[in-house]
């Protein structure tokens, strides 16, 4: 039998599609949330796990920041309690039990599926589409369901915020961390199944689900030990902006000016358009400091964050060819020689984007090419995959 009874999207189809994207939107709030943690409701939901793991509840000790919380675990060597049944200790009953918990739910999903027509759209298409278009091309809730919310808050919240943390952490060996709010793509999905109705669930498993959207929408990360519970704050600064293209409402890292998250103890970590990068890129980037950085994502972010014709001024970039851009009209391309020390002689390619940004400019950018090239129509060509002979015949470029 289904887990629920049969459901016909396209019969629902104004309900369903506004409800996975407000599901959806509402664990983004979550998961990007930069106030206070409601220590009560999280202390709470903490509790239950434990004792449903068979463990007293734990003294709490709450800091300010997630790589606060991985020094006080060094620094009190806290440490799973391991011996040769692994399941004795409160962190891997835990984890064990939101596993087990993910498997039933996952089989009352897929015996769904059988309710929904086999359709030629993957979910690659899926991710392309709004839920409202995806429902209209036929393809299948479970897919619009993964591509609108577990991939896109994963994307937002997990390979995003969560990372960028990780980066001002000292790894914690012998313990499991849990990023609370950053976890959000794996409990809104279950979440939006059931609220769009689309799957229910056994009333336990209900139950635990609901403990799991508490604590992940009251704090941020935490570590469980037998005894203690180490909790971690929300940052207090968290800046981001859409990513260009996306049509799930993803987010990703930004800020020109300043850090995109920061915590209450000064912790604080820089990104300019998803890209972790070091400090002095945002407060004082130089040709100097451009010249001695060997990452070649971060020395582009720091290059346009000068711009890149203030760049080459200022780091006396040779001009090997200049000429009109065929495929945007009134602009140029421009071929420099790459500075001394960025590997095998390559070549910079100077562009202005063929379509206009969200503000009306059309930004100018720069492309790395290799250095074989001398003809700046070639260099143009190569970046399509085409001849520069054939890129001489655009009449357009996007």
């Amino acid at each position: 039998m289904s887990a629920a009874p049969m459901f016909s999207v396209s019969r629902h189809r104004a309900s369903f599609t506004s409800n996975v994207d407000a599901v959806r939107n509402e664990w983004l709030e979550h998961g990007l949330c930069a106030r206070p943690s409601d220590r009560d409701t999280a202390e709470w939901a903490v509790a239950q796990l434990y004792r449903r793991s068979g463990f007293p509840e734990p003294e709490f000790l709450w800091v300010p920041s997630p790589p606060a919380g991985s020094d006080l675990i060094v620094a009190e060597g806290l440490s799973m309690s391991l011996d040769s049944n692994r399941l004795r200790c409160a962190s891997a009953r835990i984890a064990s039990m939101f596993s087990d918990l993910r498997s039933r739910m996952d089989a009352h999903i897929e015996r769904r599926r059988s309710d929904w027509p086999n359709e030629r759209w993957g979910i690659d298409t899926a991710r392309t589409q709004s839920p409202e278009d995806a429902v209209r091309l036929g393809i299948s809730p479970d897919r619009i369901m993964r591509a609108a919310v577990w991939d896109s808050l994963h994307t937002t919240l997990f390979d995003g915020v969560a990372a960028a943390i990780r980066t001002m952490s000292t790894p914690v060996p012998g313990s499991v961390t849990w990023y609370g709010q950053q976890e959000a793509h794996r409990i809104a999905y279950y979440d939006a199944y059931r609220r769009c109705g689309l799957a229910s669930f056994r009333s336990d498993d209900d139950e635990l689900l609901d403990i799991h959207t508490a604590l992940a929408g009251a704090t941020g990360w935490w570590w469980a030990f037998d005894t203690v519970c180490v909790m971690s704050e929300r940052p207090t600064v968290r800046r981001v902006e859409p990513i260009p293209g996306r049509v799930h409402n993803e987010r990703r890292l930004h800020d020109s000016d300043s850090p995109a998250i920061e915590f209450g103890d000064g912790h604080r970590v820089y990104v300019q358009h998803g890209t972790i990068v070091p400090s002095w890129v945002v407060l004082d980037p130089t040709a100097e400091r451009i010249a001695d950085e060997r990452n070649i994502e971060v020395r582009r972010c720091a290059i346009e964050r000068i711009g890149w014709d203030t760049y080459i001024d200022t780091a006396g970039l040779a001009l090997i060819d200049r000429v009109d851009d065929p495929g945007n009209a009134g602009h140029t391309l421009q071929l420099y020689a790459s500075p001394d020390g960025w590997g095998r002689g390559g070549r910079i390619l100077l562009a202005v984007n063929g379509s206009p940004e969200r503000d009306g400019r059309r930004r100018r950018y720069g492309l790395y090419v290799p250095g074989w090239f001398s003809s700046a129509l070639d260099a143009a060509g190569w970046t399509y995959g085409i001849a520069g002979v054939d890129y001489a015949r655009l009449v357009r470029r996007t």
